[in-house]
């Protein structure tokens, strides 16, 4: 059998070095496992980066791809798309929202909605329109979205950034009327419900509702990065309905598509004709077999009650590790363990990078951000007893890493 390091080999000569991969080379998968070509099994508790809704190999999004494959996989925006209307129709349901714009990733539904933002001043007669963002923040690695993006590591050796915008820290009111006071020029606030790529830092729901205030009294759009918090992770359609509120743009990818690309920005009345024809567009955004994907996605999650399993799951999963890392939550080595629903970080004292390994060798996938937060972010399919395996083989890594 052909061995990972093999394929390794194999590959990464003509294979850009843009990720610093781990020597795994996964071959299929089942439910929240993946098996790699050298046929180790491993538990999921990554889901492709918040990605793989509905696991591997789902027994009816499978078939329903293969429908759409054998009809019709890809037409320009030339033409109408049927199902477009239909995934657009149920996201505006599920939003409170009125119209959709389809794309194929996240960065390019965020870019879209710095592209809406700077098109709203512009309408007003702002000139140089600009935008709040946040310290941590990540919303993609373009030209524009590394601008708004909080992460000067990833910034580095690409400036000059695009101008235009205005940096604060998260779940302070204050410092954010401080850095716009009698600036005419900001048009909209931008940030991610659940900050995912800065460390699993959730915005506060009180928070959000004076962020939503002022955006009314101001005349600026609030704009919710929901990429990797939205379509159900924490328990809610999106993060941000745990606040009651409505943003005027939402950005969606990862999870709509259960691993096929689909991105899509959702607008409320205040931004859902700003952009014309001509103004924005995309060839590959709302094809077929996207969009697919994505009304299946949406059906299956409704049939099978994921969101309530995301919250009963997230909350015992989120319990259970509490409960092994008590000693470590207590002493300060375990600083916090946050975040809702399926979409959770365990913040470390000290950077715990190599977990990453450690635990894949003992069969289980998970992600460590910001240099010290494990992040977990299963599919939403994930049981009660999945995510005891996660702790069993999670926690003694932890304690074994703090006390080395």
């Amino acid at each position: 059998m052909t061995t990972a390091n093999h394929l390794i080999e194999a590959i990464s000569p003509h294979v850009m070095n843009t990720y610093g991969r781990l020597p795994i080379a996964l071959s299929h998968g089942q439910g929240c496992r993946v098996w790699d070509v050298n046929g180790k099994c491993y538990l999921d508790a990554l889901g492709g980066i918040a990605v793989n809704t509905l696991g591997h190999n789902h027994p009816r999004l499978v078939p329903a791809l293969q429908d759409q494959a054998g009809k019709l996989i890809h037409c320009c925006n030339y033409y109408h798309v049927p199902l477009q209307e239909t995934l657009a129709k149920k996201l505006v349901a599920l939003s409170g929202m009125s119209n959709v714009f389809f794309c194929s990733t996240g960065l390019e539904a965020n870019e879209a909605a710095l592209k809406l933002a700077r098109k709203f001043g512009h309408d007003k007669g702002i000139n140089r329109p600009e935008i709040v963002v946040y310290e941590k923040a990540f919303h993609g690695r373009s030209i524009a979205t590394l601008s708004a993006t909080g992460n000067p590591k990833i910034q580095a050796g690409f400036e000059p950034l695009v101008e235009g915008f205005i940096r604060v820290p998260i779940n302070n009111i204050d410092a954010l009327k401080q850095a716009t006071e009698g600036n005419p020029n900001v048009v909209a606030v931008f940030f991610e419900a659940i900050q995912g790529e800065g460390g699993v830092n959730p915005m506060q729901p009180g928070y959000l509702r004076e962020l939503r205030a002022i955006c009314d009294a101001r005349d600026w759009l609030m704009m919710i990065d929901e990429v990797q918090c939205g379509m159900g992770r924490t328990g809610k359609w999106f993060a941000h309905q745990w606040a009651g509120i409505v943003p005027d743009v939402m950005p969606l990818a990862k999870g709509l598509g259960s691993g096929v690309p689909v991105g899509a920005v959702v607008a409320g009345p205040k931004a859902a004709h700003i952009l014309q024809p001509g103004n924005h567009g995309t060839t590959f955004g709302g094809n077929p077999l996207a969009m697919r994907a994505g009304v299946e996605t949406i059906r299956i999650m409704e049939e099978d009650g994921l969101l309530a399993n995301a919250a009963t799951v997230g909350a015992h999963l989120k319990a259970r590790l509490q409960a092994a890392l008590a000693a470590e939550l207590a002493s300060g080595t375990v600083r916090e363990i946050r975040g809702q629903g399926l979409m959770i970080g365990v913040d470390l004292a000290k950077p715990c990078g190599a977990l990453v390994q450690q635990c894949a060798d003992r069969g289980l996938l998970i992600s460590v951000t910001a240099d010290t937060v494990i992040r977990l972010v299963p599919p939403l399919i994930m049981t009660n007893a999945e995510a005891d395996e996660v702790v069993q083989i999670l926690a003694p890594l932890v304690k074994q890493l703090l006390n080395a």
